[in-house]
């Protein structure tokens, strides 16, 4: 399949109408890295087919990311300027959506010290703490949609040279997300969002009290669901009903566990992308809720920023189910990317 300007404005009409679901006079916010200004410009001229009022879009870049971790003190590099706190700010107070265009590049920062790239986290979710209760919360619509980069479709697709590597991982996406040449997208994302329903209201009749997991390498973990709790998954509300898809593409339904009824060990199939870092080979232990025990193979430092992050990170927050046979998991692709990974 030719990655042409006519499936350029498929996904991008698919990110806004089905993604964002951007709303008539609505102030819209499209996050992407510099190097895919291509696809930003037609998801900026599809939000303004939709009726957005303004669109403004902030570009970030891998490298200047990577090169100030390399050389800019821990202190100065955790400083979040306050205009970047204005800038958060103001969108959230013209109640905009927000567009995230993704492409991971595993491994950026292998290299840099776990622990510095966890101070500048830190500093860094707390400063944008309120446009995470936001988005989270629902307060607005957001999507994420990915898409390729050289270094991503080498990891992905190491046999193939560069070319052919990012043509393969363009193409495994666009069937994540159903776009191809002659179909509509649109109406197979609203029927695929029925479906996710049917699943999810079929999880909230049974009203399970506990879901236990099994599987070969090890795992053998219990999770207590909470009393009265509501299975989702696919399409979400804002909390003016407004319908939207946080992540493009999913498979999953959802639910909240028990903050103390997690009890066993859970190896992971995966690897899992996690401040640049790629942890490979792991499992965490639980005990009433609590994550007590891990292990990696590859990054357990990075593993270990991620769970002693903060007092709720050594807990489960949601605890989720997909089909065996989802697109992402027949097509047997690692993508080192959670976005993907998750649905597989």
């Amino acid at each position: 399949m030719e990655i042409n300007d006519n499936i350029l404005q498929k996904y991008a009409e698919l990110t806004v109408k089905v993604g964002a679901n951007v709303q008539k006079g609505q102030y819209v916010v499209v996050n992407c890295n510099v190097d895919h200004y291509q696809f930003a410009r037609h998801v900026v001229n599809e939000a303004y087919k939709a009726g957005a009022s303004q669109v403004e879009t902030r570009y970030s870049d891998d490298i200047l990311t990577k090169l100030a971790y390399e050389n800019v003190e821990t202190d100065l590099l955790k400083e979040v300027p306050s205009w970047a706190i204005d800038r958060y700010k103001a969108a959230l107070d013209k109640k905009c959506c927000f567009i995230h265009i993704r492409s991971t590049v595993p491994d950026l920062l292998s290299h840099i010290d776990a622990n510095k790239i966890q101070q500048v986290t830190l500093e860094m979710s707390k400063a944008i703490k309120p446009y995470m209760y936001y988005t989270l919360s629902n307060h607005g619509q957001w999507t994420i949609v990915a898409i390729p980069n050289a270094v991503w479709a080498k990891k992905v697709f190491p046999n193939l040279d560069e070319k052919e590597g990012v043509q393969a991982l363009w193409e495994a996406i666009l069937k994540t997300v159903s776009i191809d040449e002659e179909n509509n997208p649109v109406q197979i994302w609203e029927d695929h969002n029925k479906k996710l329903k049917h699943y999810y209201s079929k999880m909230n009749e049974f009203n399970f009290d506990k879901l236990h997991f099994t599987n070969d390498l090890g795992t053998d973990l219990t999770v207590k669901l909470v009393k009265n709790h509501i299975w989702r998954g696919g399409q979400d509300f804002t909390l003016n009903n407004i319908p939207f898809n946080p992540n493009m593409p999913t498979e999953e339904v959802f639910t909240m566990p028990d903050r103390s009824g997690t009890d066993g060990i859970v190896y992971a199939t995966k690897p899992l992308n996690y401040q640049g870092k790629l942890i490979e080979n792991f499992w965490i232990r639980f005990k009433d809720g609590v994550a007590v025990e891990y292990k990696a193979e590859k990054n357990e430092d990075a593993l270990k920023n991620l769970i002693e992050l903060d007092e709720g990170s050594c807990r489960l927050g949601e605890v989720a189910l997909i089909s065996f046979d989802t697109p992402i998991s027949q097509s047997d692709i690692l993508f080192y990317d959670t976005l993907f990974d998750e649905n597989a």
